[in-house]
């Protein structure tokens, strides 16, 4: 990344230079090696992207991250014994339906009991 500010720095002091000179030849191929520049630039920043979002934190297995989580707090005098409940599996509104599902079959079944 230093090499692309150091890289933009001088084509920005190029610029300075050729803009007073008023010269549009120099002016017409110095915008060229600046579109050229950042072309590079945004080349390089795709290359990184696609490397960033094929690194994830699901290629790292489970018993890594704990064994690392263990050493930082032993590192920083702490202790982690305590284990962290478990997250809930099903969803929020499931309870509330089989309790409704519930008196609606109880309701069939006094309504059966009827004919």
């Amino acid at each position: 990344m230093s090499k692309v500010t150091k890289s933009v720095a001088g084509m920005v002091t190029s610029m300075e230079v050729t803009l007073k000179a008023m010269d549009l030849e120099k002016i017409s191929a110095l915008m060229d090696k600046f579109e050229h520049q950042f072309e590079r630039l945004d080349v390089q920043t795709q290359q990184m992207e696609d490397m960033m979002s094929n690194t994830t934190t699901l290629t790292t297995p489970q018993n890594q991250v704990d064994m690392l989580l263990r050493e930082m707090a032993g590192e920083a005098g702490l202790d982690l014994n305590m284990q962290l409940p478990q997250g809930q599996t099903g969803s929020v509104g499931t309870s509330v339906a089989s309790a409704e599902q519930d008196k609606l079959s109880q309701r069939l079944a006094l309504l059966r009991d009827q004919v």
